[in-house]
């Protein structure tokens, strides 16, 4: 995260999705060396949310018991893990906790950085922002486009692993076709990163 103290009369929310190996992580990246950025990522927010103490941390033990704790009382994600990727009911079920707690925290944390008047761009990062409903929230929203090819042959170069288990992976998410046709912005990040920065920061400041 970069904020510098300024006034900021608006606040713009902007929106981040895509597949996976769209490159999301690099423009957020370039995104927050910039003046006035914000920026929180879902996941890690969800994660936050889950430790003890937090919004969804007593709901998710009510939920799937206190065999998910490990020694210290923190929820172990592993025995989670292994509880709802089998069983889709309760994914569900942890979607259901965790997804409105994240989504309750932005909006007050959306109000709260505006009160400020230091955040000038309040960026959401997520893979299911259209599908949580971050349309509503959002002022506009973000595609980072790959070809598919390229996103695969990403993929297998910098996490390893083989093309079927990223086939796999998009075949479960969204459809280029629904990106496209519900988000403001389309980002092509299959150039150089360069070319990628440059149309970042002129979609961030060309409107001010």
């Amino acid at each position: 995260m970069v904020v510098h103290k300024k006034e900021v009369v608006n606040m713009r929310i902007i929106g981040i999705t895509g597949g996976i190996g769209t490159g999301k992580s690099t423009v957020l990246h370039m995104m927050e060396r910039e003046a006035g950025v914000y920026i929180v990522e879902t996941d890690r927010l969800a994660h936050t949310l889950m430790e003890p103490g937090q919004k969804a941390y007593e709901k998710i033990v009510d939920a799937f018991g206190t065999q998910i704790l490990s020694e210290d009382g923190k929820i172990d994600r592993a025995s989670l893990g292994k509880i709802v990727f089998g069983d889709a009911g309760k994914l569900e079920q942890l979607n259901a906790i965790v997804h409105p707690a994240v989504k309750e925290y932005i909006i007050t944390d959306i109000a709260a950085k505006r009160k400020s008047g230091v955040v000038q761009f309040y960026v959401i990062e997520a893979a299911l922002l259209i599908e949580d409903g971050y349309k509503a929230i959002c002022d506009e929203l973000w595609y980072i486009y790959v070809d598919r090819e390229e996103r695969i042959r990403r993929l297998i170069a910098g996490r390893g692993g083989d093309r079927a288990k990223y086939e796999a992976v998009m075949e479960n998410q969204a459809t280029e076709d629904y990106y496209m046709e519900n988000c403001d912005v389309v980002i092509r990040n299959e150039e150089s990163l360069e070319k990628t920065a440059n149309v970042v920061k002129e979609l961030l400041f060309s409107a001010r």
